[in-house]
C-alpha cells in the first residue's frame, strides 16, 4: 500500500495544510510520498522533504504546473497515481478543482472532506453542511481523496529525510491559460491557519464598520473572516468568507460578531475549540453553539472590547 500527497504550495511555501494531510495519509498506512508540482518549486520539494514520515519527494517543475491549472495538474497526478493505492490532497481551493478530475480520469469515485480514517478503505465525512456524520466504504482499486485539514493534527514538518526525484513528465492540456490573480495582502495571518478568527456578518452593516473588526484582530495577532452574508453584501471580499463554501476553519477562539449563525455558516467553523458570539438577537442560531454568549449591540460591544485588551 502506497499514498501520494499531492503538496498544497505558492511555488516558494510548502502552506501548513499538506502536514494534516500526511497526518492523515500516515492513519491509512503504507509509504508515503508527496508530489509537488509547480514551477521554480525546488524550495518547497526540500521543504516537503524534511516533513516527518515521508519516503519520498516527486517535483514536477514545469511552466505548465506554474499556476495550478486544474486541467494540466490532473493529467499529470492521474499519470503518476496509477502506481499508488491512495491519492490525498487537502479540500482547498486548488484540491476542490483538480481532484475530481483525476477520479474522472481514473474512473473511480472521489471520497471528499473526510474528517477521520477509520481504516485503508473506510473513511468519515460530514455530510448536510456538517449536521450528519457519514462513514463511506471504497471498494475502488485506487482511493481518491480530499482531506479536511482541520480534522487532522498535522505532523512535525521536520525530522524527515526524504529523497527528492525530479519529475520530467509535463502535460499542458491546452485548453485553458492563466489570465491574471489579484492577491489580497495583509499582515494578519491566514484565515485556515489562524489560532484566532474574528468574523463579522450582515450585522455589521457595511464594509466600513469592518475597520472595528480589524482593529481588535491587530491586537490579538487574528484574522479575520465574514459570513456569506456579509460577502453577498458586498462588504467585503469573498476569500474572507468562512462556511460551507467557503473556507473551513478550527481555530483556538473564534469571535462571531453580527452573525446570525445559519447552517452554512457553522459548517465552517463549529470545530472551532473556543467560540465566541456576539449579537443583539437573544434568539439568534449562533447562540446554540456558542461556549460565550452576549447579547449586545455590537457597534457598543466591539469598541469596549477593544478598549479592554
Amino acid at each position: 500500500m502506497s499514498v501520494l500527497v499531492i503538496a498544497d504550495h505558492d511555488n516558494s511555501v510548502l502552506k501548513p495544510a499538506t502536514l494534516n494531510v500526511v497526518a492523515a495519509a500516515q492513519q491509512i498506512g503504507g509509504d508515503i510520498e508527496i508530489l509537488v508540482a509547480g514551477e521554480g518549486c525546488g524550495a518547497v520539494g526540500e521543504a516537503a522533504a524534511k516533513v516527518a514520515g515521508v519516503s519520498k519527494v516527486l517535483v514536477a517543475d514545469n511552466a505548465a504546473y506554474g499556476h495550478h491549472l486544474a486541467e494540466n495538474l490532473s493529467l499529470l497526478v492521474a499519470e503518476l497515481g496509477k502506481g499508488y493505492s491512495h491519492i490525498l490532497t487537502s479540500a482547498g481551493t486548488t484540491g476542490k478543482d483538480f481532484l475530481p478530475r483525476v477520479a474522472a480520469l481514473l474512473d473511480v469515485a472521489q471520497v471528499s472532506d473526510i474528517i477521520k480514517v477509520e481504516g485503508p478503505d473506510t473513511f468519515v465525512r460530514p455530510i448536510y453542511a456538517g449536521n450528519a456524520i457519514a462513514t463511506v466504504k471504497s471498494s475502488d482499486s485506487i482511493k481518491v481523496i480530499t482531506v479536511r485539514p482541520t480534522g487532522f493534527d498535522p505532523v512535525a514538518a521536520e525530522g524527515g529525510s526524504a529523497s527528492v526525484e525530479a519529475v520530467g513528465a509535463a502535460h499542458d492540456a491546452g485548453v485553458s491559460s492563466f489570465v491574471k490573480e489579484e492577491l489580497a495582502k495583509s499582515d494578519r495571518p491566514e484565515l485556515t491557519s489562524a489560532s484566532i478568527v474574528i468574523s463579522g456578518g450582515r450585522g455589521m452593516q457595511n464594509g466600513d464598520n469592518f475597520e472595528m473588526l480589524y482593529k481588535v484582530a491587530d491586537k490579538l495577532g487574528a484574522a479575520v473572516g465574514a459570513s456569506r452574508a456579509a460577502v453577498d453584501a458586498g462588504f467585503v471580499p469573498n476569500d474572507m468568507q468562512v462556511g460551507q463554501t467557503g473556507k473551513i476553519v478550527a481555530p483556538q477562539l473564534y469571535i462571531a460578531v453580527g452573525i446570525s449563525g445559519a447552517i452554512q455558516h457553522l459548517a465552517g467553523m463549529s470545530d472551532s475549540k473556543v467560540i465566541v458570539a456576539i449579537n443583539k438577537d437573544e434568539e439568534a442560531p449562533i447562540f446554540q453553539v456558542a461556549d460565550y454568549g452576549l447579547v449586545a449591540d455590537l457597534f457598543e460591544a466591539v469598541p469596549e472590547l477593544e478598549k479592554a485588551i
